[in-house]
This record gives structure tokens, C-alpha cells and sequence, in this order.
């Protein structure tokens, strides 16, 4: 008959016995653990139906990992079920314009005058040309201007004009947000700081002083196509209205406190970088007549002209910081060169860029709606992202500029010397999370690997005035970034050893 024996006195007893033998004579054979049978760690790693079982996400989890040099592939789970890929798209958009563009691709912003220029004046119009730079900024407005006063120009007779037709006019990258937030302003040929503006306020006794500006490092010149009015109330923080030249916009006064600041999208990008070309321009002595807004620029004589710098710097940084104008406008300018045409809209190039994935990548299900991933339609295979990855690899354009991803513990701090180095881009919208890269292994084995989870019956439940910051969205995504570390743990221990 058996009977429980307490683990104090189990102990005891193994310890004694220990010592007993100890002291009456020397062991017959060595000590040391008994070796596991070879492949031991690999049959003990946890499976991926664990590890997204643990996560609690809810919804879709597809992955997919192959060997970046052969294509075959290792794992999958749910590979042909496309999902919302969030910014994980502009992986996808980089190829693209690297592709149709070329790395060494420079976009032009130009200053035209029609008619004559003698005598530091122009007797026709003044026309800032805008040529698609996603990175166009104040100071390099301010560069143009100074150009303008070395070649000794002082009045401008005719009409000062914006021209921004290079790509077509589009009010919001995605209508499903919120109108304030800074991630998705409107996009056209001409893009000023991001098309952001700088609103900031301050508190004095029982009143406000607001400023809206366009400031960078060096300037702050006022904006006047933005305005922006106080008004009494708690809800809805901000209101946007079309006030046909300017942009107009409500805060309410109870979300204020002391002072404070943000940037805020731009609607009237054109005319936004026209008003603060005229500033900057006054203050060089040189007087504009305010802007119109025009879609193509007539022939001239150029002034002056700013260049970019190359696609591939413009590609990396926008990978790092996942600006979603970056990757509208660079998607765009590839398809205006693919096609010989500008397209109607964001839906239409990245229509284009569907196309050409699938031509040129061998993919077979890619549904993106815009360049940058912000539109939730947007849906993408894990599978398709992998053959992307992988296509990609052998000519090495892409990993160079994707950014380095840090593996983590279950508290998210960073492991350093971690066996396993990963490059990659993220994604991330309301209960949405994306991660597709390159992996390198312990032994030096490289895989190309694409996780997505999305829960999109709670994020179709969120409303629009809640979507920059709903309850619950950031600790899944958290979950969500766990789930997909331990994904690459389990395959670097599993394949790359």
C-alpha cells in the first residue's frame, strides 16, 4: 500500500543517503549529467498553435517561413489568408518605386517664371513646381527663396502659382480616421513638412494664445491657410471644416489645460506650401500676390530648383519611421513612371502596384488599397509577403534599409548579444499587427519570414472618433509583438541549428 511522503522529508532522506555513501567509499562512476538524446531543445520548443494560443489575440494568425536563398518553406499557418497588413504594405511600396524608380532616383521641387526676367523682375508669373518630394521641407522652401534673391529677383508682376499636379489631389489617405490625426494628411504633387502644421497653445489667466506655423529647426513662419478657433465645449476635441482657401478647424477648450502642442494634418497641401513660400519670400523682400492653385505648369524659365536626396535614403528612413505620406508618394511617382499617366487616385496606383507585385515578385493575392497601409481593406497572404522576401533576396535591395529589430523577453527588454539577428518592417493599426523580414540564425542561415494577426470584428466595432487611441488596442498589440518574437525564437532554434 502506498502512502504520500512529505518533500521535506523525501529530501532529507536522498541527502543523507548521499552522505552515507559519500564517506564510505569513492564513487564508482562519474557524476555528471547524463547527455539528451541529440535534437532534444528542438522536440521541446513550444509549438506555434502554443504560442498563439498563449497570445489571446482573437481573430486571424497567418505566418509563413522559408529559406531566403531556396524559397522552400518551413512553416506556415494560415499562409493563404490575407489579412490587413498595416505598414508591413510599405515593404511592398519600397520594392515597388526601387524597382520602376531606381535607387539613385531624385525628386525636383523647381521655381518657374513665364515671361521675361530682366532687372531682378518677373513681368509674368512665379510658379512653385511641385515634383513629388515626400521630403520637401520648410528650410528647403526657404533654400528656393534664397536662390530666387542670389539671382537678384525682386518683384514678381504676374500671379504667384502652385503647381501640383505631378500626382492627383487626395483629401485623406484613409477616410476611416480620425480628421486630426497627423498620419494621414492629404497628398498631391506638392508636400510641405509632411503636409502637417504646427498648432500650439499656450495659457495666460483665463485666455489662450494660439500659434499654427510651419516651423522646422531653423524657421517658424506663421501659417495663415490654417486657422484654427477655441470654442467652448468638452467633446469632440477637435472639428474639422472645409472653409474652401484655408483649412479651418475647433478645439474644445476643456481638453486645453495649461498649454500644450501637436502637429495636425494639412488638407490644402498646395496651397499651405504656396503660404509659406510667400512669407519666407517677404522676408527676403521679395512680394508675392497670394497663391492659386493650379494642376499643370506652364513652360518657363527655371529660377531655381531643389533636389531630393536619392530614393534609397528616402526608402530607408521611411521603413524606420513608417511615414505613411512617404510611401503614397513614392508609390504614386513609381506608377505615373510605370504608366506614362498619373493615376486617379491612391486605390487606382496601388492597383498598379498589385499588378506589377504579381508580375515581377510572383505573387498571386496581393489586394493593397493604398502604398502605405494605413487603409484597413488592404489585405495581404503571409505566403505572398515570404515570395516578395525572398525574390528580393538574392539582389539584397531590400534588407539594407529595413530596420533592425531587437529580440526581446516576455517583459519586453531587449536581449542583447541575442543569437538570432532580425531586420524587418513592423505594422500596426487597431488590433492589427504585422512583422515581415529577414532572419538570421546562429548558423548563419537566413530566412525570410511574414507574421500577421488582426482581430477586425473588434476593430470594426470602434468608431471613428475613438481610432487614435481605443481601450484595450495597445496591450494586444503587445501580446501580438510577444507572440511574434517567440515565433522567430521557435524557428531559429528549429531551422537555423
Amino acid at each position: 500500500m502506498f502512502r504520500s511522503v512529505s518533500r521535506r522529508v523525501f529530501l532529507s532522506f536522498l541527502a543523507s543517503s548521499a552522505a552515507t555513501t559519500a564517506l564510505a567509499a569513492p564513487p564508482a562512476a562519474s557524476l555528471r549529467p547524463v547527455a539528451r538524446a541529440a535534437g532534444h531543445s528542438k522536440k521541446a520548443a513550444a509549438g506555434p498553435e502554443a504560442i498563439i494560443s498563449a497570445a489571446k489575440l482573437g481573430g486571424q494568425v497567418s505566418f509563413a517561413v522559408a529559406d531566403a536563398r531556396t524559397g522552400a518553406r518551413l512553416e506556415v499557418g494560415n499562409a493563404k489568408t490575407g489579412t490587413p497588413p498595416a505598414s508591413v504594405a510599405k515593404a511592398v511600396t519600397a520594392l515597388y518605386a526601387l524597382n520602376v524608380l531606381g535607387p539613385a532616383h531624385r525628386f525636383s521641387t523647381q521655381i518657374v517664371a513665364t515671361g521675361s526676367v530682366s532687372g531682378g523682375v518677373v513681368s509674368g508669373d512665379l510658379i512653385l513646381v511641385g515634383g513629388g518630394d515626400p521630403t520637401l521641407d520648410t528650410n528647403g522652401l526657404a533654400a528656393l527663396v534664397s536662390a530666387l534673391k542670389d539671382k537678384g529677383i525682386r518683384e514678381v508682376r504676374g500671379a504667384f502659382k502652385v503647381a501640383e499636379g505631378a500626382l492627383p489631389y487626395v483629401k485623406t489617405i484613409d477616410s476611416e480616421q480620425p480628421d486630426h490625426v497627423g498620419y494621414s494628411p492629404a497628398v498631391s504633387g506638392v508636400s510641405l513638412n509632411y503636409n502637417r502644421v504646427h498648432f500650439e497653445w499656450k495659457r495666460s489667466g483665463g485666455a489662450y494664445g494660439v500659434t499654427m506655423d510651419a516651423r522646422s529647426d531653423r524657421f517658424r513662419p506663421a501659417v495663415y491657410v490654417t486657422k484654427m478657433q477655441i470654442v467652448d465645449r468638452r467633446v469632440p476635441v477637435y472639428t474639422y471644416k472645409d472653409g474652401g482657401s484655408s483649412d479651418n478647424w475647433t478645439v474644445a477648450k476643456a481638453a486645453l489645460g495649461n498649454g500644450g502642442a501637436r502637429w495636425l494634418p494639412v488638407r490644402k497641401p498646395a496651397l499651405y506650401a504656396g503660404d509659406v513660400f510667400q512669407t519666407l519670400a517677404r522676408s527676403q523682400g521679395i512680394v508675392l500676390k497670394n497663391p492659386k492653385v493650379v494642376k499643370k505648369a506652364p513652360r518657363g524659365t527655371v529660377l531655381a530648383s531643389r533636389q531630393s536626396d536619392d530614393l534609397r535614403k528616402i526608402l530607408k528612413d521611411m521603413l524606420r519611421y513608417s511615414t505613411n505620406i512617404t510611401a503614397e508618394m513614392v508609390g504614386m511617382s513609381a506608377t505615373v513612371k510605370r504608366t506614362g499617366r498619373v493615376p486617379n487616385n491612391l486605390k487606382a496606383s496601388a492597383a498598379e502596384m498589385n499588378r506589377w507585385a504579381n508580375s515581377t515578385l510572383g505573387t498571386s493575392a496581393m489586394k493593397l488599397v493604398d502604398h502605405s497601409g494605413l487603409g484597413g481593406k488592404s489585405k495581404m497572404t503571409a505566403d505572398d509577403m515570404v515570395q516578395a522576401l525572398v525574390k528580393a533576396h538574392s539582389s539584397a535591395v531590400l534588407r539594407p534599409i529595413l530596420k533592425p529589430i531587437p529580440m526581446r523577453d516576455n517583459k519586453r527588454r531587449v536581449l542583447k548579444n541575442h543569437p538570432i539577428t532580425v531586420d524587418a518592417k513592423t505594422g500596426t493599426l487597431n488590433y492589427v499587427s504585422g512583422l515581415a523580414g529577414y532572419m538570421t540564425a546562429r548558423d548563419g542561415r537566413v530566412m525570410a519570414f511574414a507574421i500577421f494577426a488582426a482581430d477586425e470584428a473588434t476593430r470594426s466595432r470602434i468608431s471613428k472618433a475613438n481610432r487614435e487611441s481605443p481601450q484595450g488596442a495597445r496591450s494586444w498589440n503587445g501580446r501580438a509583438k510577444v507572440m511574434q518574437q517567440k515565433l522567430i525564437d521557435r524557428w531559429g532554434l528549429l531551422y537555423g541549428t
